[in-house]
């Protein structure tokens, strides 16, 4: 992520027996995955109570005032956690980490059996919250928003498109595959309305312009 995040691996998945019966160009129907975000309607009137304002300065960011990747049981820490969450049939090791598996990246719609291959991604990207106003939060409150499982906060996808997407928001980056930008809208506003961040005019209209396709 352009130096700025070591998101880790993953990719939203689905079962693979599902997977094998969808046939080839159909995504597999996630049976374990990110959070689902609100409906498009939620969304909708959720983007139209969150605060428009100027991006804010990155300035004094680092993404290690947002510890993540901490544990969350025994050895396994968030981005172990959301790789075997987001993919089919994983194995994982005495240090929990994943050595086999499937994973199937929303974003792009490509299929990947090395976890190594995968990135976790941050919907909102780190630095994008600090200009958001996550600069002004404590660094447990980081944390926590670094490393939520219960709002659509972490996905795994292919490791190269998390990379290409950056600290950009909708405005300036969507994924490719279009089936997965209004599941993405719903997300980031879901996101966004819960830490109460701000959005920028131009990051609202690209926002409104995927949720009135919804």
């Amino acid at each position: 992520m352009s130096g700025i995040y070591a998101r880790r691996i993953g990719v939203v998945v689905a079962s693979a027996a599902l997977a094998a019966t969808s046939g080839l160009l159909t995504a597999p129907t996630a049976q374990a995955a990110m959070p689902t975000p609100v409906a498009a309607s939620t969304a909708r009137t959720y983007l139209s109570q969150l605060t428009v304002s100027a991006e804010g300065s990155s300035t004094g960011y680092s993404r290690d005032l947002f510890p993540h990747w901490i544990t969350q049981s025994g050895a396994c820490d968030t981005r172990e956690v959301v790789l075997k969450r987001d993919g089919t049939n994983v194995t994982q090791n005495s240090s929990c980490t994943a050595v086999s598996g499937s994973w199937y990246s929303e974003y792009d719609g490509a299929s990947w059996t090395a976890a190594s291959d995968l990135d976790i991604d941050h919907m909102v990207p780190l630095a994008e919250a600090w200009r958001s106003g996550a600069s002004s939060w404590t660094t447990a409150q980081r944390q926590s928003f670094a490393n939520d499982l219960t709002r659509p906060q972490l996905i795994a996808v292919t490791d190269n498109v998390n990379q290409s997407k950056g600290d950009q928001d909708p405005a300036e980056w969507l994924p490719s595959r279009t089936a997965y930008r209004c599941t993405y809208a719903r997300a980031w506003v879901h996101v966004k309305h819960y830490y109460n961040l701000t959005v920028d005019s131009a990051e609202k209209s690209a926002l409104q312009s995927v949720l009135n396709g919804c």
